[in-house]
């Protein structure tokens, strides 16, 4: 069978990559970013043989005019390349990925899978900073986190259990690494989709809705409303959830309904279902804040932790 032998939750913020002159002078973003080293320097340590990548989908892929809750990309998978991160093919591992789809299947979920699947920074930004060679194949689990309505946290909690049970019984010998990818607490200035009350509302919602063949010629404007929007970050809730994360008891995040996450922690920590996926997939073991920091600039409380399977040793992957 194959083995999950390491967990990893990371934010993800475009503006390290084109704006890094902009907090370069603060300890914060460094203390980030060597959070984000560390990580890769783990990861490379466990060597694994594939990646599952759970993130958000920003509309750069999927769209308002055909939203899944979960996405599976199975066979092409492309990088769309905005704000400097990956572009283009990325490799992928189809036998893994099909069996998570009919797996997840008998487990009662409705998983949409696709042959050519477009993904944004929600799945490229953490490959790029914790697997930089992209050396490796990967499966995308891409869940809709920001146009309503959207899976539970509980819900998000039996995905990963669903994606563990599958890698434990896929009759491979495969090392699987299960990379988490967004939050924390943020709130990005994005309408609901059935509620919009300004013009940049409207264009938002247009963009959404028109720009599977032409996202790119929204993208200026979708960057300067992002960039003009002012920070919502609660760090309170962020190291409460990290805390939790860490001591292995889910209870009190997992009783919060999304109207409440929204409302406590801004729209863009719904991508906190991501992490809670990931840390089910990696089961039981132990868990630890690598950074945490609170930054205005990118609007983002920018958490990143490891998880670690209990009773698995680092193995070279050469030593198997």
């Amino acid at each position: 069978m194959s083995t999950v032998v390491a967990g990893v939750g990371a934010s993800h913020s475009t503006l390290m990559n084109t704006h890094w002159s902009e907090v370069d002078h603060l300890p914060a973003a460094h203390r980030f970013r060597d959070g984000l080293h560390a990580a890769r320097d783990h990861l490379a340590a466990v060597a694994p043989d594939t990646v599952v990548v759970i993130g958000s989908n920003h509309f750069r892929g999927l769209f308002l005019d055909l939203m899944p809750s979960i996405t599976v990309g199975v066979s092409e998978v492309l990088g769309a390349g905005e704000a400097e991160t990956p572009s283009g093919p990325l490799p992928v591992d189809t036998t893994l990925a099909k069996a998570l789809v009919d797996g997840l299947v008998e487990d009662g979920f409705d998983p949409a899978f696709s042959l050519r699947l477009t993904v944004d920074h929600g799945i490229t930004h953490s490959l790029q900073h914790l697997v930089p060679g992209l050396d490796v194949p990967i499966v995308p689990v891409v869940v809709n986190m920001f146009a309503p309505p959207l899976i539970s946290l509980k819900r998000a909690h039996a995905l990963g259990r669903g994606l563990r049970r599958v890698i434990e019984s896929d009759g491979e010998d495969k090392r699987v690494a299960v990379i988490a990818s967004g939050g924390l607490s943020h709130r990005l200035p994005w309408p609901d989709w059935a509620a919009t009350l300004t013009d940049d509302d409207r264009f938002l919602v247009e963009a959404w809705l028109n720009g599977r063949e032409q996202w790119r010629e929204f993208e200026v404007r979708r960057r300067r409303i992002i960039r003009a929007a002012r920070p919502d970050i609660n760090p309170d809730f962020d190291r409460d959830f990290l805390a939790q994360l860490g001591e292995g008891d889910l209870g009190g995040v997992l009783a919060m309904s999304t109207a409440q996450i929204e409302e406590v922690a801004g729209n863009g920590a719904q991508e906190i279902r991501s992490w809670i996926a990931m840390t089910a997939a990696v089961g039981p073991g132990r868990g630890r804040t690598l950074a945490y920091e609170p930054i205005a600039e990118w609007l983002t409380g920018m958490g990143v932790a490891l998880f670690e399977p209990a009773g698995l040793e680092v193995k070279e992957k050469d030593e198997r």
